[in-house]
């Protein structure tokens, strides 16, 4: 199911904290910067806080410039974007802020947690929400709901840290904004941004800095494919990239212009392709990125193919279909959007073929209009 797009956004000192343990909220940035969060939570449609953010630091969530509320409503917005928490135990304070301030609120929780917020009366009445999300908090359960049911397309998760750390962990963030501050906290029992864990291998890719006061702002998205069966934040990323070089294909009556990209599990690009590259009339994208790795590359058992389209089965031009060198290159796992209509070959079932070996099929709908579009004049 399609999940929004999540973007972490913190602050930290040099050391890696988020706060200190005294009694007031240390302030890491100044009021440059805390005017860009508040624009950025003006383009968002949901604002994310861990319970533990409305116990510790008791926040409104709210976007404070007039101007930036009258533009979305005048975009057909609500004024103020969805508040979101999250809950284990659904004990939260009725008198927080963040039920009090703003527009809609919504509280994800366990079974037992959403039973216990109600007694507290979160949820009756107003404009406030509780989903429970079963025995246990399951994040992409929460992002299906809050992008089925609620609409929301961007997401921004303001923390805290354990939030930060599980998103990530689990291979949903799509971007993160981290500002930097030029201060030490040094204080081992202060909360820290991220915690131990798990994470995805493979470097983040830095995607832009900027200096803002005496802070600097840098923004990530992560490289590495997810595995097995389970999407993850940066196939999004490397499908669509295959989707735009699908776009750069040169046209053709009697051919799908088509886009892949192979990348280890690590994050590395490995190989990029499109149809009739090079001026092959008759070469398919997998086909052409396939052939600029060495069959022998150790990467390619862990790597993944992205394909703006399903990877063929059946074809007469050359001797073997694409989803079979995927196969005979030991790669087994895919990513694509679009499953190969009948337009030139009836029946055809690529991902089957696929599935029927072992590999890993992951669909990805949310690209199939930014996949048909260089193929319209075929449709």
């Amino acid at each position: 199911m399609p999940y929004p797009y999540v973007l972490l956004s913190a602050a930290v000192s040099l050391d890696g904290y988020l706060d200190d343990t005294g009694p007031d909220r240390l302030l890491l940035s100044g009021p440059a910067d805390f005017d860009r969060v508040d624009e950025v939570r003006a383009s968002v449609d949901a604002i994310l806080v861990g319970a533990g953010t409305i116990r510790a630091d008791n926040p409104r969530l709210l976007v404070n410039s007039p101007v930036r509320r009258a533009a979305r409503v005048a975009a057909g917005k609500p004024e103020y974007p969805l508040k979101v928490t999250v809950s284990g135990t659904g004990e939260l304070d009725p008198a927080a802020r963040f039920w009090h301030t703003g527009g809609d609120k919504v509280l994800y929780t366990t079974d037992a947690g959403a039973d216990r917020a109600r007694a507290l009366g979160l949820g009756l009445g107003g404009a406030a929400g509780v989903v429970p999300l079963g025995p246990g908090l399951d994040w992409r359960r929460l992002l299906e709901h809050l992008h089925d049911v609620r609409g929301v397309r961007r997401l921004m998760v303001e923390g805290g840290g354990t939030v930060h750390t599980q998103l990530l962990q689990a291979g949903l963030a799509d971007e993160l904004q981290l500002v930097m501050a030029p201060l030490f906290v040094g204080d081992p029992h202060a909360p820290r941004l991220f915690g131990p864990g798990g994470y995805q291998g493979g470097r983040l890719r830095l995607t832009g800095t900027r200096r803002i006061e005496d802070v600097v702002l840098m923004s990530y998205e992560p490289t590495a494919p997810g595995t097995g069966p389970l999407p993850a934040a940066a196939d999004r990323h490397w499908l669509a990239l295959a989707c735009e070089l699908a776009a750069a294909c040169p046209p053709s009556r009697t051919a799908f212009s088509v886009g892949a990209v192979v990348v280890a599990a690590d994050g590395t690009e490995l190989a990029r392709g499109h149809s009739r590259e090079a001026g092959d009339p008759v070469v398919h994208a997998e086909e052409a990125a396939l052939a600029k790795i060495g069959p022998a590359d150790p990467r390619l058992a862990g790597a993944t193919v992205y394909s703006s389209l399903e990877p063929c089965a059946r074809r007469s031009s050359r001797p073997a279909p694409c989803a079979r060198l995927i196969l005979d290159a030991g790669v087994r796992r895919v990513v694509t959007t679009w499953r190969e209509p009948d337009t030139f070959v009836t029946d055809a079932d690529g991902s089957g073929l696929l599935a029927a070996a072992g590999a890993d099929v992951v669909v990805l709908p949310e690209y199939e209009a930014q996949a048909k579009a260089p193929n319209a004049h075929l449709l």
